[in-house]
């Protein structure tokens, strides 16, 4: 609330929280998170879908096993007849365990964190399948992005019902990855789609409720190429963009319901695709 009193802002703002890790009010470990918020509370409009977090910590520091949780969500065991490099270069009897904690719910709490779904795809194309730190395999997989800034297609991120589903992009993903399609380029087409699912999710938001201020809160917009592609595609739509003076580097016990509450302007040139 000091940063909307500082930067003068009056009422509510659509603020999308997008983090590692994050306690929500539903008991579940929240992370990719849109909220309409105001200085005093905030309402839960959206968010990532659920999706386990096998050992949890664990999967933080490795976030292969994220990439597991990802394919058998959407796949079911079928993801381990895929014919990619990440799956046949599993650990069969690891992933046994992991798939026999997460049916039985045993140290797999559900989460929506943004941030563990830059790990599973940056894993399953073959960045990082461990890390020394977190968001590392994060960092990584922006890297390739700045090899490949003029790509402008995306992965479809699917907004219904107040939940943003990954599906479609997990498929995109392996299906690239089959295909042999460059890292790079998977790297430009996961930045664009998170991009534009902030876009489409705003737009209906504004629709919706009459909001033209966003608010871009958590660690997982220290992604500058993703910040600057957000930044870019909300501006061209008029929206009026709010980002955090200062993002903490580690902010993993970050309260999301205050995260929202917003900061200071960021100009980045709009220019056409």
């Amino acid at each position: 609330a000091s940063c909307m009193a500082e930067n003068h802002l009056e009422g509510r703002v659509i603020g999308f929280a997008l983090d590692g890790t994050g306690y929500g009010t539903d008991g579940n470990i929240w992370g990719g998170e849109v909220l309409l918020a105001g200085y005093e509370d905030f309402e839960r409009q959206a968010h990532l879908e659920y999706v386990p977090l096998p050992g949890g910590s664990a999967a933080i520091r490795e976030p292969w096993r994220m990439a597991v949780s990802y394919l058998a969500h959407y796949f079911g065991r079928e993801f381990l007849t895929l014919e990619i490099p990440f799956v046949r270069a599993l650990d069969r009897t690891k992933v046994e365990l992991l798939l026999r904690m997460m049916d039985q719910g045993v140290n797999s709490p559900l989460t929506s964190s943004c941030g563990r779904l830059f790990d599973a795809v940056a894993a399953l194309i073959g960045i990082r399948r461990e890390v020394n730190y977190e968001a590392q395999a994060a960092i990584e997989f922006e890297n390739y992005k700045l090899q490949m800034t003029n790509d402008k297609s995306d992965y479809e991120l699917r907004v219904a019902n107040s939940i943003i589903d990954p599906i479609p992009m997990i498929h995109s993903v392996v299906a690239d990855v089959r295909a042999g399609v460059r890292i790079g380029e998977v790297s430009a087409r996961f930045h664009n789609g998170v991009a534009a699912m902030v876009r489409t999710v705003a737009r209906q938001s504004r629709d919706q409720f009459g909001l033209n201020e966003v608010a871009l809160s958590g660690g997982v917009w220290q992604n500058m190429t993703l910040l600057a592609r957000t930044v870019e595609l909300l501006q061209r739509d008029g929206f009026i963009v709010y980002i955090h003076r200062q993002v903490p580097a580690n902010d993993g016990g970050l309260a999301l319901g205050q995260a929202v509450i917003a900061a200071v302007k960021l100009h980045v040139p709009s220019h056409k695709s």
